[in-house]
């Protein structure tokens, strides 16, 4: 088992499977390949959050998921993967022409936990660039980061912007009562 990593390479390479199966069942199916959590290691049917990330030629081409971790990470990823293909607003459907070249990345992620701050001052100091993936919550507006984003957002002032244009505020947005969480994310992908 790799030293970072809380997953073998057998189930890193089964849940990468796993995420391919159901965009290869979607795009003949409409729906995702049937999984039952049963099938697999402990570490595999455990409940765990999940997002899959799908690229082509580099650029972004799907990415969903979930916050919460309510269901078995198998049946998490075949969900995510399944949706990231086909119902992510932002881009159409994915093609059968798509599908060789297609870059899957699955980032499974801790429990998030609640950062407490003074001030948006306070907030930026306590952000850890590279590291920690971000939830904004205010109100009915909610939004996440994950830590991949700060490869394109290295700045913690301008992620912190970006992630409040994400989830629907203004960029200057400030209020007493805005909640923001940190988590981590274990990335597996085909390297």
């Amino acid at each position: 088992m790799d030293s970072n990593s809380s997953f073998c390479k057998s189930d890193q390479e089964i849940l990468l499977n796993i995420a391919h199966d159901a965009i290869y069942n979607g795009l003949h199916n409409d729906r995702p390949a049937a999984v039952d959590p049963a099938d697999y290691s402990a570490a595999l049917k455990g409940e765990a959050a999940s997002f899959v990330t799908l690229k082509s030629a580099g650029t972004l081409r799907g990415c969903i998921g979930s916050l919460e971790a309510v269901r078995p990470l198998v049946e998490d990823v075949n969900e995510n993967a399944y949706a990231a293909a086909f119902r992510d607003p932002r881009f159409p459907p994915l093609s059968n022409r798509e599908l060789e070249g297609l870059h899957i990345s699955i980032s499974v992620l801790s429990l998030p936990e609640a950062i407490t701050f003074r001030s948006e001052q306070d907030l930026l100091e306590q952000l850890r660039a590279g590291i920690d993936g971000l939830i904004l919550e205010e109100g009915r507006f909610r939004g996440t980061f994950l830590p991949a984003v700060w490869e394109s957002l290295p700045n913690p002032q301008t992620f912190l912007r970006q992630l409040k244009l994400k989830a629907g505020l203004h960029p200057d947005y400030w209020s007493e009562t805005l909640r923001v969480y940190r988590y981590h994310a274990e990335e597996i992908s085909v390297v």
